[in-house]
């Protein structure tokens, strides 16, 4: 593995779980919270210089539907975390207290929620649209080691955790902070930590597991796409000979064996 894809793992992998800590402010104190959240920013900031390539492609290509996606969630991501961060700046008590900044509490409060919980499920719905490179990477590491029933039990697995997810969603009352229903965040200080990062790992997963699913779909169907254009091309030059030996009278004849084509037929 090249020494790249190793800082980039890594440094997901540490943002993921600076994710989940820094959603638990009541535990681990407002002071832990600054500095982590500081952190969180350095690692954002190294992760686009590791992906800067990214920003070459904007303007590059074609923009399919799937694409299309990516970059929406990418750009409101981004979006997200500066929100977070220029947010969290303005309330600072501690680590930032020795910028001359005052006043904008009132607004840089709810923003700093709205911000930090639109981070988190679009941070899950960016992991799992690259899901596809994680299981990538370990197929090439393991190898093809998992037997039928090993898959199946992962993938009920995956659902399982999702389905919980949508319930600690809907426990935790994360959609009034997504649309600003709440400008508090209720904290159950009788919830033992465990339980409590066992609930947001799992609307984590929920929304990884909602990102690779629609990878998934999107990449099938642009596979089955590309393979009907494929095919429809090569029978289309088969047509075109055709008719060029025999005149049109044998249009009609060639194009059944175009499946993609066949509806387009007189009585089909």
């Amino acid at each position: 593995m090249k020494r790249k894809m190793k800082l980039q793992i890594g440094t997901d992998c540490t943002m993921t779980v600076l994710l989940l800590i820094l959603m638990a402010k009541q535990l681990t104190g407002e002071t832990a919270h600054e500095w982590l959240g500081a952190g969180m920013f350095v690692l954002w900031v190294f992760h686009h210089v590791l992906n800067r390539k990214w920003y070459g492609r904007i303007a590059k290509g074609k923009y399919s539907p799937f694409r299309l996606v990516q970059f929406v969630v990418n750009a409101c991501l981004f979006a997200a975390m500066l929100g977070t961060m220029v947010s969290g700046v303005i309330l600072s008590r501690r680590g930032f207290a020795f910028l001359p900044l005052s006043g904008g509490v009132a607004f840089a409060r709810p923003l700093h929620i709205f911000c930090a919980f639109w981070g988190f499920v679009l941070m899950a719905l960016h992991l799992g649209l690259h899901w596809g490179m994680v299981v990538g990477l370990v197929r090439k590491i393991a190898g093809p080691v998992l037997r039928k029933p090993a898959k199946l039990a992962l993938c009920a697995a995956g659902i399982a955790i999702a389905v919980y997810g949508g319930y600690a969603f809907w426990k935790n009352g994360i959609g009034s902070y997504l649309f600003l229903f709440s400008s508090f965040v209720f904290f159950d200080f009788e919830r033992p930590a465990f339980l409590f990062f066992t609930e947001y790992l799992a609307i984590l997963g929920l929304f990884v597991w909602l990102g690779h699913d629609a990878a998934k779909r999107a990449a099938d169907d642009e596979c089955a796409q590309n393979t009907a254009e494929k095919h429809c091309k090569q029978h289309g030059a088969a047509e075109r000979i055709i008719q060029g030996k025999a005149g049109g009278t044998l249009r009609w004849a060639v194009r059944p064996l175009c499946p993609c084509q066949a509806l387009a037929l007189p009585g089909a």
